[in-house]
This record gives C-alpha cells, sequence and structure tokens, in this order.
C-alpha cells in the first residue's frame, strides 16, 4: 500500500542526447543537448519552474540579490567572462552574446558545454548532470517551502545519495550552494545531509568499523584525509576538495553498529582543516535521524533513500 502510493509521486523525466542527434531547431549536436537540457530547466510543478530556481540560486535572490553573474565561455563563440543580468529576459532564460549576439540559456552557467564535443558526443557529462539535478530539486523544494511556510523547514530533514558536492564542469555550483546553505542555517534551520553509499571514504569507513564505539562521529580533516584515505601530501593551504564541496566530511557508527559516511554544509571550505561539531548546523538532530531511518535492503543504506532508488529508472535509450 504504501509502496503504491509512492508510485503516485510526481517522476521528473529528462531525455538527454548523448551522440549524433540533432534536434530539429539546432545547428549542432551541442546546441541540441544544451536546449534539451534547458527545456528540462522549463519545466516543474505548481507554476513554479527549475530555471526559476536556478534563476533564485545563483542571483542570490533569497538574501542580497545581484545584479550579474559572470558566465566564464560563451557556448557559441567561447569569448570569456559574459555579464549574465538577472533584469534580462527574466521570463525566457536566456540572453544574448555581446560578442556573437547568439543565445545563451541560464542553464549554460553548468558550464558543461565545455565538455561536449560535436563528434565524441556527451556521454562524460552525464554524471554530473544526474548529480546537479539531484540538488537543484532539493533547492527547489526548499524555496518552495520558503515562499509556502517557511516554519515546515525546521521539520523537514533533506537526504541526498552521496556527497553535498558538485563535480567536474559543475564544481561552480557549490558557491551559490554554500551561501544558500549557510543562510538557511543562520536565518532559518536547515536540515541537510548526503551519504556515500561507495568510494574510498566507505571503504576506508569500513575497515576501522570495528575499531569505532557505537555512537562515535569522526570528523575528517585534511591531514587524516591524505594520510588515511587518499594518497597525497598534506596541505592545510588547500582544503580537501575545496573547488566541489560545500560540505565536510565525517564518518559515523550508529547506536545499532551501521557505518554512514555523512557529508553536511559548511560555512565555508577551511572547515576540513580542523572540524568542529559546532561546525555543523544540527549534526546531533540529522546524525539521530539516521539511525532512525535505517534500512535493512542494501549496506548502511536509509529507508527513504532505497525507495527513491527503486521509484527511479537511469537508461540508455528513453522509454
Amino acid at each position: 500500500e504504501d509502496m503504491a502510493k509512492l508510485n503516485t509521486i510526481e517522476r521528473y523525466k529528462l531525455a538527454l542526447p548523448t551522440k549524433n542527434i540533432l534536434l530539429k531547431d539546432a545547428a549542432s549536436f551541442k546546441e541540441s543537448f544544451r536546449k534539451s537540457l534547458f527545456d528540462f530547466f522549463m519545466k516543474g510543478s505548481s507554476g513554479e519552474t527549475f530555471a526559476e530556481t536556478l534563476r533564485w540560486l545563483i542571483f542570490q535572490e533569497f538574501d542580497a540579490p545581484l545584479d550579474e553573474y559572470n558566465l566564464s565561455t560563451c557556448p557559441n563563440c567561447a569569448a570569456g567572462n559574459i555579464p549574465l543580468g538577472v533584469k534580462i529576459k527574466k521570463t525566457e532564460f536566456s540572453y544574448q552574446c555581446p560578442h556573437c549576439k547568439k543565445e545563451i540559456y541560464i542553464t549554460d552557467i553548468f558550464r558543461l558545454h565545455e565538455a561536449i564535443d560535436d563528434e565524441l558526443g556527451a556521454g562524460g557529462v552525464l554524471g554530473y548532470v544526474n548529480v546537479l539535478i539531484e540538488q537543484i530539486i532539493i533547492v527547489y523544494l526548499i524555496k518552495a517551502i520558503l515562499e509556502t511556510k517557511p516554519a515546515i523547514l525546521s521539520e523537514t530533514l533533506f537526504i541526498k545519495d552521496g556527497p553535498l558536492a558538485f563535480f567536474g564542469q559543475t564544481a561552480n555550483m557549490q558557491k551559490p550552494l554554500r551561501h544558500l546553505t549557510t543562510f538557511l542555517s543562520e536565518k532559518h534551520n536547515l536540515f541537510l545531509a548526503g551519504l556515500e553509499k561507495s568510494g574510498p571514504f566507505v571503504e576506508h569507513a569500513d575497515e576501522i568499523g570495528k575499531k569505532l564505539k557505537p555512537g562515535t562521529i569522526l570528523l575528517l580533516d585534511n591531514t587524516y584525509i591524505y594520510k588515511y584515505i587518499l594518497p597525497g601530501k598534506v596541505d592545510n593551504t588547500a582544503p580537501y576538495a575545496r573547488s566541489s564541496y560545500y560540505s565536510g566530511k565525517m564518518i559515523f557508527k550508529s547506536v545499532d553498529g551501521k557505518i554512514y559516511v555523512v557529508t553536511i554544509p559548511t560555512k565555508n571550505a577551511d572547515v576540513v582543516l580542523a572540524p568542529k561539531k559546532s561546525d555543523f548546523h544540527n549534526l546531533d538532530a540529522i546524525l539521530t535521524n539516521i539511525q532512525k531511518l535505517r534500512c535493512d535492503m542494501y549496506d548502511n543504506s536509509l529507508f527513504p533513500v532505497a525507495l527513491a532508488n527503486k521509484l527511479v529508472s537511469l537508461a540508455n535509450h528513453p522509454s
């Protein structure tokens, strides 16, 4: 019965061309990919589009609004430092390049066009797109809550499947997300966490799990990460993942012995140099709920994440 209810939840469908496909009005494969992603962002629910959420995020409309956002390169002529104004074509969410006069979409700020090739395709960016959209949807929900009933934010735990970070060309999105999460932590009450299921941090957590006492929270700093998890020299002038993460990592062993690798938003990248519990907003409440949501369907999985994974499908060909 519960699964039947979940099957009625609204889902978002995105079909992206990956190679050798040209849309009717596009001049190249790269433009076809850009247009497909932009069209998805022009969708949403309850009259709100993802493009509106993206504008709200990058122009910081929730706090002290910015007049413009600087795009690193034009996807059409490759000219650099393109200023995108929040007031320009506000409803269409597109802009005109001052150099080539061609259209720039608001979604071009993800810089995916820099890694797409008309011959080789876009297979290399699909993972980045997946991580990106997951977090944009979280922002979309946060925006909806703030605009309807902000008090609900204090009653909601947002859980992302994977770390709170952006990768590849989309890594620049960590800056507006860090600004948003810091604002929400200071002005409202944010409960947000990312849980990792694989990778070197999870492997390390499994190795040391038996040595940790139940209830242990191991905050991972630069020295620990580069000494025990990732090969490399410790450089305290370069915090781990400073250009991609807007969060800090920790290993948590629950009271019932489950091991979790958790990321929680931080105010700045330097927190990883010497993290303290006070650097992570609502840390105890988040971890308490994580252990209450345990699920035995997968190793160290959480009930809502496991259910979401059963309802989501990713395919190389649209159905």
